[in-house]
């Protein structure tokens, strides 16, 4: 199983300038990540400031500090939670972490922490 993951991630990696996966993220030759191209990878958006204005105009407080620091750069259909929330729609937010192994770490406080 690890022999096949690591074949996997070798074969990608030559295929690719770039890999970012659960396991590993590197550059090409040492070069930087294309966060662009990981966004049209993923059928994301950039998290702009208009957006994170509009949760403030919403909301009526401050954005949560990962938004206003930066700590997200993208973003997938955040547009339609806030429209929800401006029609008084109710929704859930949901993470999609689960614990890795038998306990949390620390890596899951990030998206615990927004969502809450």
């Amino acid at each position: 199983m690890e022999e096949e993951k690591r074949e996997t991630q070798n074969q990608l990696a030559e295929e690719e300038d770039q890999i970012v996966n659960p396991w590993e993220v590197a550059a090409k030759d040492g070069g930087k990540i294309d966060y662009d191209k990981l966004i049209d990878k993923f059928g994301c958006q950039r998290l702009d400031q208009t957006l994170i204005d509009r949760v403030h105009r919403l909301t009526g407080r401050p954005p949560h500090v990962f938004l206003r620091r930066g700590v997200f750069f993208a973003h997938r259909d955040f547009n339609e939670i806030l429209d929800a929330y401006e029609k008084g729609k109710k929704f859930y937010l949901y993470t999609g972490r689960g614990p890795s192994s038998e306990a949390l770490h620390l890596g899951h406080l990030v998206p615990f922490m927004f969502t809450k």
